[in-house]
């Protein structure tokens, strides 16, 4: 008893240690990212101006009005950020919003970092876990997620901690555990309704239960879970749902219902077929162009392609036979990467893209297979390396190569990772100040990107309204489209050469 007792307090030492080391080196990496951001992400002005909508009109931004049905829980949080940043004597501005959204972000990461890390703990061990979340943190679009505005990694947040309690209950066989996991499904599902996805793992893994003849809870407990279970998603849920006055968000609806919603190739492609084999033909042509976009392009791009091989590896290595995952481990992993897998097909064959910040729960929630695959690629090398020297195994010779392989996958990410976010796209920031110093607040300015009348603290209409503009700011990518004014009675006033042979034009309405 004693014994148990100084190795389980030395464990927590441990996590405490590993925990302590990792947030620190997030919060580093995330701090330095806000503080040299050269442009926010488009979204990211409209979370801002649907949390200044709680200010005005708080039902309206419950709703998501008028900004297609967005789900609120994220701009709620920065609305709530900004409330605190005023209260402590912040700034008012446009940059006071961006840095408390920023922030929100960031606060979000480190608190889904922890989660991952018990995750982790749970499947491979506290050593291994401290490791896959290191990798985690030094992967440069990840952190840039982490330091932008985008609700990537609040949503990430409320996932991985369902997630740990899905797993703690089963592993543990506790009942009232599906409760907070219940909870935290609701509270994800308010930033993005994809968190509901926990709600389908945790029933169907009490329903197997109830099935099997040698179940690990009995079978009222197992009742008792399911009720609390879906309890604790709908008392956040509820309300919420009542106020919107709908369950599901445009965009989900759209992806479920594949004959309203259609890339633009494809429909053009079978432009006089009828709906129902329209949609047929188009998610058969699709799948293995979304797999290839989603494992090729994203997923590799996330993990910077060198870890990519890694994650295959451990994948595998964990589940092949005869197996080293639990029951557990093996169902609520494999569950996870087939329905997200599903819901990255089913957007790319309804809008005809995947984007990098669309694959970070995948990446988050399986990179913990990272170090296992680290380790057996390891093991190669020293197979390797003994069969073609015929040199002698030497102790601790695996673990050094790994350090190896972990050494140079963090160098590869470096390089990136201290680049400002969208340093690109400086001309943006060129083209708002100029705006700022040669137009009054009164003025109207039409923009195609909403961020440049963000950065200039001016009002903002769109482009097909530039009849009642001061000013327009147009994005052109030849000499052709230079010479074509917006209008007779617009004369063109400043110029911002971009990269890839483009530039940013602003005209100025001549009465």
């Amino acid at each position: 008893m004693v014994l148990d007792k100084k190795a389980d307090l030395a464990t927590k030492k441990s996590d405490v240690t590993h925990i302590t080391i990792l947030l620190a080196i997030s919060a580093g990496i995330g701090i330095y990212l806000i503080a040299t951001t050269v442009l926010i992400a488009e979204d990211g002005t409209r979370y801002i101006a649907q949390a200044q909508q709680f200010s005005t009109d708080t039902i309206s931004a419950v709703r998501g009005e008028p900004f297609r049905g967005e789900s609120s829980g994220y701009p709620f949080l920065i609305y709530i950020a900004h409330k605190l940043v005023v209260m402590f004597g912040g700034s008012t501005s446009s940059y006071g919003w961006m840095y408390s959204a920023q922030a929100v972000s960031l606060l979000c990461r480190l608190g889904a970092l922890i989660a991952l890390y018990y995750i982790g703990r749970l499947l491979i061990g506290g050593s291994q876990s401290f490791w896959a979340v290191l990798v985690l943190i030094v992967l440069p679009y990840p952190a840039e997620f982490g330091s932008d505005i985008l609700r990537e990694w609040p949503y990430v947040l409320f996932l991985a901690v369902g997630f740990l309690f899905l797993l703690l209950a089963a592993k543990q066989s506790k009942w009232w555990m599906f409760g907070p996991a219940g909870v935290a499904a609701g509270l994800g599902y308010m930033i993005r309704p994809e968190c509901a996805q926990l709600i389908i793992y945790g029933a169907a893994w009490l329903m197997i239960g109830l099935l099997l003849p040698n179940r690990s809870m009995t079978r009222p407990k197992l009742v008792c879970a399911l009720v609390i279970l879906m309890a604790g998603f709908i008392v956040p849920v509820a309300p919420y749902v009542k106020t919107r006055g709908k369950i599901l968000p445009t965009k989900v609806k759209e992806l479920l219902s594949p004959s309203q919603s259609q890339p633009d190739e494809s429909r053009q492609y079978n432009r006089n077929s009828d709906t129902q084999t329209q949609t047929v033909s188009v998610f058969s042509g699709n799948t293995s162009r979304a797999f290839g976009k989603l494992f090729i392009d994203r997923i590799s791009e996330n993990l910077m392609h060198f870890f990519t091989p890694a994650l295959l590896v451990g994948i595998y290595y964990r589940f092949r036979k005869p197996p080293l995952t639990t029951r557990a481990e093996k169902f609520f992993i494999a569950a996870f990467i087939v329905v997200n897998i599903t819901m990255m097909i089913l957007l790319y064959r309804n809008y005809g893209y995947i984007s990098r910040r669309h694959c970070l729960p995948l990446v988050a929630l399986t990179i913990f297979y990272v170090p296992v695959g680290l380790g057996v690629l390891a093991d190669w090398l020293d197979w390797f390396r003994r069969g073609f020297f015929k040199g002698q195994p030497q102790a601790n010779k695996n673990s050094q190569l790994f350090i190896v392989l972990l050494t140079v996958g963090v160098v590869v990410c470096l390089h990136h990772l201290l680049k400002p976010i969208r340093i690109e796209k400086q001309g943006y920031r060129d083209v708002a100040k100029w705006l700022n110093d040669n137009t009054s607040p009164e003025d109207l300015i039409a923009v195609t990107d909403s961020r440049i009348t963000f950065y200039a603290q001016r009002q903002a209409v769109a482009e097909s309204q530039q009849d009642k503009a001061n000013y327009a700011v147009r994005i052109v990518k030849n000499a052709e489209d230079e010479d074509k004014k917006p209008q007779e009675n617009w004369q063109r006033v400043h110029t911002v050469v971009l990269k890839k042979n483009s530039k940013l034009v602003v005209y100025k309405k001549v009465i």
